[in-house]
């Protein structure tokens, strides 16, 4: 009790409305430096990143600034009252905030060591997105399906997570496209490079390839087409699979080259001979020439 009365009489009541305007005010600083920093990485695009990241250590200043500031201004911070707050409240304000200390620490941690920048594309346990700030106490992360996902910064200190462009712009996307082993391997690839190679959306100045192997699907043999390829921006990555995927899909059909769908081909040759035919024209003899 005579504890707490001695930390009281270092308290400053008048201090209290400037300690609210100076939280005010950083947050209307950190809302207006986020709005400039947006515009200016809209009007120099291959320097987006860089401008995020430099605005991530900006708004950590700027919020720890803001918070001494306002501690300054409601607590007389003398000598006496130093060795008050140390000897009194470290113990219960130390437990207190061990998980968000652990967390700033691991924030600091994040911004130096650099696992992963802000705009890059992460896979952190099931979840895949685009870091969108890193903060005080929390990485938050935007999924493809636009879930804003918050994250302890503490957690990247001890699990696993996996960037996909690295501070870059450019980012490694990979497609699969599937075909029956009866199919005409060497069209189905040509097809693919193709679409791969005429899209928009492609960076051809870094490498690219289309592997070609056979595996297991379903029970039953396949050949995999493992089309791989950068991006020229990490914002089109859905885009550029879009774009590929529809136009291989497209190539396919009009070269015959089917998928490995056994059941697929076995109700079409059911339909042909429901209907009094013993095989199906043109579909029997597709992708074998």
């Amino acid at each position: 009790m005579e504890s707490n009365v001695e930390m009281l009489q270092f308290f400053k009541p008048s201090g209290l409305p400037y300690a609210l305007v100076i939280v005010l005010a950083t947050f209307l600083v950190v809302r207006l430096m986020n709005n400039a920093l947006h515009r200016l990485g809209l009007r120099f695009p291959d320097r987006r990143l860089l401008v995020q990241q430099f605005g991530s250590f900006l708004r950590f200043g700027l919020y720890l600034l803001g918070g001494l500031g306002a501690t300054a201004t409601v607590i007389s911070l003398s000598r006496e009252v130093v060795l008050a707050l140390g000897g009194t409240a470290a113990v219960a304000v130390g437990f207190a905030l061990r998980d968000i200390t652990a967390s700033m620490i691991a924030g600091l941690v994040i911004l130096v060591d650099k696992p992963f920048q802000v705009g890059d594309r992460v896979t952190f346990e099931s979840f895949y997105g685009e870091i969108k700030s890193i903060g005080l106490r929390s990485v938050r992360l935007v999924t493809l399906d636009d879930t804003l996902i918050t994250i302890p910064n503490s957690k990247f200190l001890t699990d696993a997570v996996a960037s996909g462009n690295a501070g870059q712009v450019e980012m490694m996307v990979q497609m699969d496209f599937f075909i029956g082993a009866d199919q005409n391997v060497a069209r189905a690839k040509r097809i693919v490079q193709e679409a791969l190679t005429t899209s928009r959306y492609v960076h051809l100045q870094r490498p690219w390839n289309v592997l070609v192997n056979e595996v297991v699907q379903d029970s039953y043999f396949a050949i995999r087409l493992r089309a791989k390829a950068y991006v020229l921006d990490v914002r089109f990555e859905k885009a550029f699979e879009t774009d590929v995927t529809e136009r291989v899909l497209s190539g396919f059909r009009e070269a015959g080259v089917q998928p490995p769908a056994i059941l697929h081909r076995d109700v079409q040759g059911d339909f042909w001979k429901r209907n009094g035919s013993v095989q199906a024209p043109e579909m029997s003899a597709g992708g074998r020439d």
